[in-house]
């Protein structure tokens, strides 16, 4: 027997009015049908298309909807209609991973203001209602809107490039202001703290901090990937050539996935070695969800009955990268080291995490008054100092 007729009234705001459509079932399969926007539609109206539309299909009188052809001046297309062929030429030179965040942008957020504007009038009014919007609405940031726009940008560029828009590219110059974001890692006792935290998840989250890997690489790494008597990890898969790298596997890091791999339902040399209980890739956001955030709460929890100061507010998966760079400095490594290890061709984060962390190792204050007074310590005591050396052909 075939499924009955269902649907919804799918209505969206755009800069041009609320526009209306329906989506319904015919036998299992999808329709969507553009009614059109206000003031010619309103809710009510599409409700009773919508009632309308179900009685034929019931009756076994609907037909899918047919519109006459009509030739769209190039100019006029939408950008719906241009970005949707957009995401279609350039899908598949990207990764996956740029192709979901191009989804996000476009259908969550780009083609519910912009959608039925025609791409070749999207000027810097489009832009500024397009922030405005997303700002009341309060559910993204001044960065994430900035993402979007990026994404709309891109777009244009194309537009402009197939004299579809006549341009300069609107969203030039129209990014919100942002504030600089606030870099997190652990030191070294809160780096061990958060990992026996971690409970049966430990060595998932040792990887990132005694490994250096990004979530997704920690998501893709295989066994075959792992050499556990040379105390190897190799990254197959990553967003850089630079990525693609050689990882020397720490005495504690080797030993957690020792006891990873024993006690492990899939070890196989091409299983994942963090999969789910079923064998399949994990969700980044279950990592941060049900493994990263439980093990900051028991290790705070840990922490304070011990009197010490909580971890730092605002630890990601990104944070346990950097602290592996921070411990890296920390034991004495050279930036070079550091930066192959992580996989960078960029030297700025690596460099930054240095920079700080010499700034904590060295007598900064009392340097600087040695300059002023080389005999003087502000007690009038002489003062000696020893360079603290970070590894071969550190500064």
């Amino acid at each position: 027997m075939a499924r009955p007729a269902t649907g919804t009234v799918v209505e969206r705001e755009g800069v041009r009015g609320r526009s209306y459509a329906l989506r319904f079932r015919v036998g299992g399969k999808r329709q969507f049908e553009v009614l059109g926007r206000s003031p010619e539609w309103d809710r009510k109206k599409a409700e009773q298309a919508l009632t309308d539309r179900l009685a034929q299909v019931r009756l076994g009188i609907w037909k899918p909807q047919r519109p006459e052809r009509v030739e769209v001046a190039p100019a006029d297309r939408s950008v719906h209609v241009f970005a949707s062929a957009w995401f279609e030429r350039r899908g598949h030179e990207v990764s996956e991973r740029t192709r979901e965040h191009w989804l996000w942008a476009l259908s969550n957020h780009l083609l519910v203001v912009l959608g039925e504007t025609p791409v070749g009038e999207i000027g810097p009014e489009e832009i500024d209602t397009f922030k405005r919007v997303k700002l009341s609405e309060g559910a993204l940031s001044p960065g994430s809107v900035n993402k979007a726009l990026r994404v709309l940008a891109m777009i244009i560029d194309d537009a402009i490039a197939y004299g579809i828009h006549a341009g300069p590219n609107p969203c030039r110059g129209r990014l919100l202001k942002t504030s600089k974001p606030r870099r997190t890692w652990l030191e070294p006792d809160e780096a061990g703290a958060l990992i026996d935290a971690a409970g049966h998840h430990r060595a998932l989250l040792a990887v990132q901090i005694l490994g250096g890997l990004r979530i997704g690489e920690v998501i893709n790494l295989r066994w075959r990937s792992v050499d556990l008597s040379r105390a190897k990890l190799t990254v197959e898969a990553s967003k850089t050539d630079a990525g693609r790298r050689e990882i020397d596997l720490s005495p504690s890091l080797l030993d957690e996935l020792k006891l990873h791999r024993a006690g492990a339902t899939y070890d196989g040399p091409n299983d994942l070695v963090f999969a789910t209980k079923n064998g399949t890739h994990r969700a980044r956001g279950n990592i941060s969800k049900q493994i990263l955030r439980p093990a900051i709460r028991a290790a705070n929890v840990t922490r304070e009955e011990a009197g010490l100061p909580l971890l730092p507010v605002g630890i990601t998966n990104h944070s346990l990268r950097r602290s592996y760079a921070s411990l890296l400095y920390e034991a004495g490594a050279n930036p070079a080291y550091v930066m192959s290890q992580m996989g960078h061709t960029n030297s700025g984060l690596a460099l930054e995490i240095y920079a700080k962390k010499m700034e904590v190792q060295r007598d900064t204050g009392q340097r600087m008054d040695a300059l002023v007074r080389p005999d003087w310590n502000g007690t009038g005591e002489t003062i000696e100092f020893v360079d603290v050396q970070v590894g071969a052909g550190a500064a």
